[in-house]
Formats: C-alpha cells, structure tokens, sequence
C-alpha cells in the first residue's frame, strides 16, 4: 500500500451508477465540489446490465410481434429474428461494455471519478482503495451519498456456484442464445428475459413459485403475459419451484418440488435483490453492514445528519427512474442544506421530498403485450384503507386500437378514490401501452380530479381514447 492522499470535497458519492451521476450532476450544478467513487463501469447496473442491454434486446421482439399483426407487412416478418445482429446491436447499446463517454460526461461537469472500492471510514470520510493498491481518503464537507445499488439474489441450493447460474447480469450480456433456458421467477426480470430469449431462439421454460407472473401488479397482467409466452412456444409452469440443481456434463439438470426433472443449457435465477453494502464500511457509522438504508423522504439516511442513501441501497424503489429522481431530490437538498440560508422543503410534494416514492411510481415492463401500471392497484388501495372504484375496458375496443393491428388483446384499469374523486393508479396491458403511462403519472402526481381529467380530450384515433372511454365508464356505473 503506497502512502495516503487526502482530499476534501463538498460532496463525495460512492458508487456512478444513473443515480449517483444524476446526484453528482445536481449538486455541481450547484456549485458543490463533487467526487465519484466506481468500482466497475461508471454509468452502473442500468447502462451495462440491467435497462439498457435488455431493451435492446427485447424492442425486435415486441416490433417483430406487432409487425406480424398488420396486413401487408406480416408476410415480410414471418421468418425468425437475425440473433446475431440483435446481440451485435446489444453490444453497441452497451457500447460493448466500456464507459468511455460515461467519463468523458463525468469530466465535462467537472466532478472527480476515483475508481476503485470505496468504504466509509468514519464522519463524513471515504477510504478508496484503487485496482494498484494505492489507497486515498476523501472528506466531504457537507455530505456522503451512497449510491451502491443492488445485486441479484441466487437462492442457497447446494452445489448451486458448480452449476454458474445465469443471474440478470448474464441473461442481459450473453453472447449466444442458448438452445434450452430455464427461467426461475416470475417478475419483471423473469418475464422479460423469458420473453427475449424465447424469440431469439432459445427454448424457454419459466418455473413461477407463486400462482402467476407479475404479482405486484393488477391480476389481468400477469394473465395476459403468460398466455402470450405461452403462445410463442415457451413452457410457462406456476406454483413451483426448484429443490436442486447440477450440472452433468455440461448439461444443466433442474429438479422441482414435485418431483419434475427439466434438463437445460443454462438457467436464469431472477429471484429478487439484496442491497450492495456488505463491504462499504457502514459499521463504521453505527449501521449494519449488508442492510438496506432507511431514509427521510430528503434521502437523508434516519439518524445522520451528512450520509445520504439514494437509489436502490434504500430500498424505497427499486427501479432506475425512481432513483434518478430520488436523486435530483436529494442533490436540491444537500445544496439548500450546504448554504445555510435557507430550510429545505420537506413537505409532501415539496422540492426536497421524493413524495412520489410513497404512491405515485410509475413501471414499464417490456414484455409481449407490454405492461404499464402508475400508483396504487385495486388491492393495494383496499389495503391502504381507501373507499375506491376500479374501472375497467378492453382496450381492443378502441379505434386505435383496432389501426395498431389485428387481433388486438389489451386492458385498462384505473382505480378512483371515490371521496376526493381522483386517480389513485392506473395499470394498461397491451401493445403500445408504454407510451401510454406518462399520462396517467400526471393524473395521478397531479391529483386531477375527474371532473377536469374530463376536458383533457384524446386524439382520435389513438390508444389514448381508452382515456375517455374510461372516464365514461365510471360516469355510466
């Protein structure tokens, strides 16, 4: 180990992934010294391994999928898809895993980047140690905001690290589709992947534990996804799950509870996440090393008065916008905090409160139909003690719809608050739907009352019309 370097910033973040850019972008733009500490790829699990890579896989399929549904171009699209050029593509998205442009952005706002593990150590202090050994010490002034995200959870099967399971890292970064793949899960990973995969040639079976797939979101969704895997070939088995896996010759062999034998090329453990703080030095600050990081809605951690957890390490929400905004919320707060001339706002929907954390988040999941739900579901509002009405429509119903293309099958639901009349959540399956979520984070952020979501009117003829068809459901019930 070579002699320690000090120095002092304003703000050190640990760990440059999307939200510990986002945060050392705000906090320079308020004139805070900032520096980065990565271990891996600055730019992090979304650019690499997570959001990035497995859109670009997944958007041929959904194209392809939705092509095969209109007249005049189906017969065009009836082959299978070109793998390699979609892995080659994949590999641009990622810019075939080096973060070069990452940094030079990074430099361009003039934050520092010290690669490296980096550890607390201490008040307001982060030891980093670089890939020679050489070892730094960087004090912040006025705040220390971890930003180490999470990492994928394999279950504890004996044997499991000699069968090298694939876990979301290796599903979104393979180089080849493999002929057969067990998929072990079934949210969002899962259902993605599975869908990737399957139309990129490899023979998919997903084994769910609990009774269908995408439970966290209304019920017709995770119904609606596993009849479309179903009907590209894969073998979607619910109310399962694995008692052992080996690997014999090269061959991945699967046993379930009850009693099924699935042999397999590779197999795809997408069965949650665990915070990466095990080995960043939190007991050196009183925490508990490997534990999640609880949060005031500042993203202040509970308790501190300088260490900040933004991000996926607080477990607030685990999805990559979600923490980009935590961290805009958190850079305004560290900024208004370090002048001194002011309080920061704290109050719901103030700039200094990631309110929307708490019922207003809205997820994209890129599966065929694609899937799109914001705020609270039908069960979720019940749970919280709400009086509410859930208002539901066929989507295919609509004229746009039935132009997007045949053998349209889609739904919508949107659950009303019925003392305040307002939307509490609104979920779409369907193609196309993406696109139509943002609308509905408005109403549902925006608190818009009914009577006015009555005078926005939708285009005709588009998707959105389910808008209004919507609204005349619930005036008609």
């Amino acid at each position: 180990m070579t002699e320690t370097d000090s120095i002092a910033y304003d703000v050190v973040v640990l760990g440059g992934g999307p939200v510990g850019e986002v945060l050392a972008d705000r906090t320079r733009a308020a004139g805070l010294t900032t520096a980065v500490v990565e271990s891996e790829l600055l730019g992090g699990e979304c650019s690499y391994w997570a959001c990035m890579p497995s859109k670009a896989l997944l958007r041929p399929v959904i194209a392809q999928s939705e092509a095969r549904h209109l007249p005049g171009l189906a017969e065009a699209v009836q082959g299978p898809l070109d793998t390699a050029r979609v892995l080659a593509r994949r590999n641009e998205v990622t810019k075939d895993w080096h973060d070069d442009g990452q940094v030079g952005w990074l430099d361009g706002i003039g934050a520092d980047l010290y690669r490296g593990h980096g550890r607390l150590a201490g008040d307001r202090t982060v030891e980093v140690t670089g890939p020679d050994g050489t070892r730094k010490v960087l004090t912040a002034r006025h705040a220390v905001a971890v930003c180490t995200g999470s990492r994928a959870v394999v279950p504890d099967l004996p044997g499991l690290d000699q069968v090298k399971p694939w876990t979301s890292r290796e599903a979104t970064s393979a180089q080849a589709a493999p002929g057969r793949l067990v998929v072990v899960g079934g949210g969002v990973v899962a259902a993605e992947m599975a869908t990737a995969w399957q139309a990129l040639g490899s023979r998919v079976t997903l084994l769910v534990r609990g009774k269908g797939l995408l439970n966290r979101m209304e019920p017709f969704v995770g119904e609606m996804v596993a009849k479309s895997l179903t009907e590209a070939g894969a073998d979607v088995r619910t109310g399962t799950f694995v008692t052992s896996v080996t690997r014999e010759d090269g061959t991945v062999v699967v046993v379930t509870d009850q009693g099924e034998r699935i042999e397999a090329d590779e197999i795809l453990f997408a069965t949650g996440r665990a915070p990466r703080s095990d080995d960043i030095g939190l007991e050196t600050v009183g925490l508990e090393p490997g534990s999640w990081l609880a949060t005031d809605d500042s993203l202040r951690v509970r308790g501190s008065e300088w260490l900040y957890a933004v991000g996926d390490i607080n477990h607030r929400v685990l999805l990559t916008h979600q923490g980009k905004y935590q961290a805009r919320i958190a850079g305004a707060a560290i900024a208004t905090r370090a002048s001194g001339s002011t309080e920061p706002d704290t109050g719901a929907w103030g700039a200094h409160a990631a309110t929307a954390d708490h019922g207003a988040v809205p997820q994209v999941v890129f599966t065929d139909p694609e899937a799109a739900a914001v705020g609270l579901s039908l069960a979720e509002a019940e749970q919280a003690g709400h009086r509410v009405r859930a208002v539901d429509y066929d989507i295919s119903w609509t004229a746009g719809a039935y132009l997007y293309g045949e053998d349209y099958r889609g739904q919508a639901r949107m659950v009303v608050d019925l003392e305040r009349e307002i939307l509490l959540g609104a979920t779409f399956v369907g193609p196309g739907v993406s696109e139509l979520i943002h609308s509905a984070t408005v109403a549902v952020v925006g608190q818009v009352p009914i009577s006015r979501l009555w005078h926005a009117v939708p285009s005709y003829p588009t998707i959105s019309e389910v808008w209004l068809r919507l609204l005349e459901t619930y005036r008609d019930s």
